[in-house]
C-alpha cells in the first residue's frame, strides 16, 4: 500500500487583521491642531495681548498636553505671522504695528465705500442692508450692557464684514474676508480700552446705517473714515 501523500500546508488565514498602524502621529497631529486653535483664538481675540512673552512648558500644562505639539503650534503661529519664537526664552505674541492698523484701516475703507456707492440706488438692496445693520447694532447693544466684550468685537466684525458682501464683488469680498481676524484683534484691543470706546462705536455704527439708508454714499465714506481713524486713536492715541 502506497504510502498515504504528506497533507498540504494550511494556507495563510486572509481574515487575520492587518497590523494596526502607530497612533503616536496622529495623536500628536491632532494635539498639535488643537494647541494651534486654542493659541490662535487667545491671539486673535485680545485675550493674549500683544507683547505677552508665552513659555511653552507653561502653555502645555494649561492644555494638558506634552510640549512638542504645542512647538509645533507655535511654529505654525509665527509663519502667519502672529508670533515671534526666542529660542530658550519662548514665544513672542506680536503686538499690532501702526503701520499694519494704517494698512488694514486703508483695505477696509476701500472696499466699504465701494459697496455703499454700489447700492446707493437701489433701493431694495439698500432696504436689505439697513434692516441686517440695525439688528447686528441691537445685537452689539446687547452685549455691551452685559459687558460681553468678545461677542461685542465679533459683532463688530460682521457688521461691517456685512456691508462689504452688500457690494456684490465675490473678488472684494474674499479679499475683505481675508482681514476679518486682523479686524477681530484691532477691535478687541480698542474695546478693552475702556466704555468709552463701546459707546462710541455703537454711536458711529448707529450713523453709519442711517447715512446707509438714505443713500448718501459720500457721507458714509466720510463717516466712515472717521470711525477707523478712532479705532487707530484708540490703540496708538493719535
Amino acid at each position: 500500500m502506497p504510502p498515504a501523500s504528506p497533507a498540504p500546508a494550511s494556507a495563510p488565514d486572509s481574515q487575520q487583521p492587518a497590523p494596526r498602524p502607530a497612533a503616536s502621529a496622529s495623536t500628536s497631529a491632532s494635539a498639535s491642531d488643537r494647541a494651534y486653535a486654542a493659541l490662535r483664538a487667545r491671539v486673535v481675540s485680545g485675550a493674549v495681548p500683544g507683547g505677552t512673552m508665552l513659555s511653552e512648558g507653561e502653555v502645555a500644562d494649561e492644555l494638558g498636553m506634552s510640549r512638542t505639539p504645542v512647538r509645533e503650534a507655535f511654529l505654525r503661529l509665527q509663519a502667519e505671522g502672529w508670533m515671534q519664537l526666542f529660542p530658550k526664552r519662548g514665544a513672542l505674541v506680536r503686538p499690532i504695528e501702526p503701520d499694519e492698523l494704517a494698512e488694514v484701516v486703508e483695505a477696509r475703507h476701500l472696499v466699504e465705500s465701494a459697496a455703499v456707492r454700489t447700492i446707493a440706488a437701489d433701493d431694495g438692496a439698500t432696504t436689505a442692508l439697513v434692516n441686517s445693520l440695525r439688528g447686528l447694532v441691537g445685537a452689539q447693544r446687547a452685549a455691551a450692557e452685559s459687558a460681553d466684550l468678545d461677542t461685542f468685537a465679533l459683532l463688530d466684525v460682521t457688521f461691517h464684514q456685512t456691508i462689504a458682501d452688500a457690494g456684490g464683488n465675490s473678488i472684494l469680498t474674499a479679499f475683505y474676508s481675508s482681514l476679518r481676524d486682523r479686524q477681530h484683534r484691532i477691535t478687541a484691543r480698542t474695546v478693552r480700552a475702556g466704555q468709552d470706546r463701546v459707546e462710541a462705536i455703537l454711536a458711529q455704527h448707529t450713523e453709519l446705517v442711517d447715512l446707509v439708508e438714505v443713500g448718501d454714499a459720500a457721507g458714509f465714506e466720510a463717516a466712515l473714515a472717521a470711525h477707523l481713524g478712532e479705532i487707530h486713536r484708540g490703540i496708538f492715541g493719535r
